[in-house]
């Protein structure tokens, strides 16, 4: 993850940060990651987003041993700035959520740092399955 001084989160009307939340074949289901409410997590996200950033479900993205999976693209200003797709895996619990949602708020990849803690989930995937997600 880059380590870029906190800058102004995007004005609004600019193009915004995208938080993508897998839920294919493992992700979100209660028989890979059980103990976790995966709906009540997803409509967290867009809640403490509206806004802010664009939050999508999507379906597999292929990196299935790291479920849940979240993947922070940032705004066009942050894209800029040198801010590339952050890849977050075994989100499973409130606290990872909240502290995604803060680092969105504060603009995300690159104009913002993300939390230290969040460096315990992120992960590269490989480059077949970054190509797909940008397709």
């Amino acid at each position: 993850m880059s380590r870029r001084s906190k800058k102004a989160a995007p004005a609004p009307g600019s193009v915004r940060p995208t938080v993508t939340v897998c839920r294919g074949c493992c992700c979100g289901t209660a028989v890979k990651v059980p103990r976790l409410d995966h709906e009540a997590q997803l409509a967290d996200l867009r809640t403490m987003l509206a806004g802010v950033a664009m939050v999508r479900r999507t379906g597999c993205l292929d990196a299935c041993e790291r479920a849940n999976v979240i993947v922070v693209q940032p705004s066009a200003e942050g894209r800029q700035a040198g801010g590339r797709p952050v890849w977050l895996g075994q989100v499973n619990d409130p606290g990872a959520a909240a502290d995604i949602t803060a680092w969105v708020k504060d603009g995300g990849p690159g104009l913002a740092e993300a939390p230290d803690i969040l460096d315990l989930y992120a992960f590269n995937p490989s480059r077949r399955v970054r190509h797909e997600l940008e397709d």
